[in-house]
């Protein structure tokens, strides 16, 4: 008799396969009393022929235990994921990407060269367009671009979703390599897909890429940090 594999990790696919492994065990079951009342005993069943149907007997056995097993520990791990995901709602998080959010006329980008660079920032909206550009000069290592969301022309933006784009050159005028990374206060939770997704104003962050967690009330640079 065949039967059914575990074909997904996700848990209403061990669930369906669980089912159909429950099935075809109670199948094996009937199929095997039935052959065992009914044979002939002139012509009684082969011996190795009953022995493998035991072995395989208790293979399927053996997978079902192993469904339930896969099961839990897949539950377990996911409500894990999801109550550390809910404990970073009111805290400012930073995570790899260049979009953040303008919130009370405040926006920070964290960003990191791997040596002297001058610096040339370009704040975007939401459709693209250049609202605003700073120049500048950073120490290797991590720093901080800070925007009090006051544009080139001189006009308070509206809070939303904005992104960076960091250009560095060292002191020969050759393109410096930048790690830009987005910080932001966590506003809400999307369970909806595989991993969570953090709600960071408009913008949405894979749990997996957030590289800190601090309270609102913490500073957001080190001594250690430059500012642009």
């Amino acid at each position: 008799m065949a039967v059914s594999a575990v074909g997904s990790t996700s848990t209403s696919s061990l669930s369906g396969t669980r089912a159909t492994i429950a099935q075809n065990f109670d199948t094996f079951l009937q199929l095997l009393t039935t052959q065992l009342r009914n044979q002939n005993p002139l012509d009684p069943l082969d011996t190795n022929q009953f022995t493998q149907q035991l072995v395989q007997f208790s293979g399927v056995e053996q997978q079902l235990k192993t469904n339930d097993f896969l099961e839990a520990m897949m539950l377990s791990t996911q409500n894990a994921n999801n109550s550390q995901a809910v404990s970073y709602i009111g805290k400012m998080v930073t995570a790899s990407g260049v979009r953040t959010e303008l919130a009370d006329g405040a926006a920070t980008w964290h960003f990191a060269v791997d040596k002297d660079a001058s610096i040339t920032a370009t704040v975007k909206d939401a459709d693209g367009n250049t609202v605003f550009t700073k120049a500048g000069t950073v120490k290797k290592g991590e720093s901080v671009f800070n925007w009090d969301g006051i544009g080139t022309d001189g006009k308070q933006k509206p809070d939303g979703t904005y992104s960076v784009q960091i250009e560095a050159r060292d002191s020969e005028g050759n393109l410096v390599s930048v790690a830009t990374e987005m910080t932001g206060e966590v506003t809400g939770i999307d369970f909806s897909g595989s991993e969570p997704v953090l709600i960071v104003g408009g913008a949405r962050v894979n749990l997996s890429s957030v590289l800190s967690v601090r309270s609102k009330t913490a500073t957001d640079a080190t001594s250690e940090e430059g500012t642009l």
